[in-house]
């Protein structure tokens, strides 16, 4: 479902320079960060970087690119 939310102009002109060089709309880049956001806010103790590898690591599966781990 997709409805309409007010942002302010200069989220927009933020998101607009960084979709630019991330090769995302400028929608796409809000709900990227808002993902990002989200998924901070309820794992405190995790960096960007290992929250960005865990939704890589997600959609890997989503698209049938995981592998098997084998222990030892």
């Amino acid at each position: 479902m997709s409805i309409a939310v007010r942002v302010s102009d200069q989220l927009v002109k933020k998101a607009r320079v960084i979709s630019a060089v991330e090769n995302r709309s400028i929608t796409g880049q809000i709900e990227y960060w808002a993902k990002i956001g989200k998924c901070a806010e309820e794992n405190p103790g995790l960096s960007f970087n290992f929250i960005k590898e865990i939704l890589i690591g997600m959609e890997e599966l989503a698209e049938g690119m995981g592998t098997e781990y084998k222990f030892g």
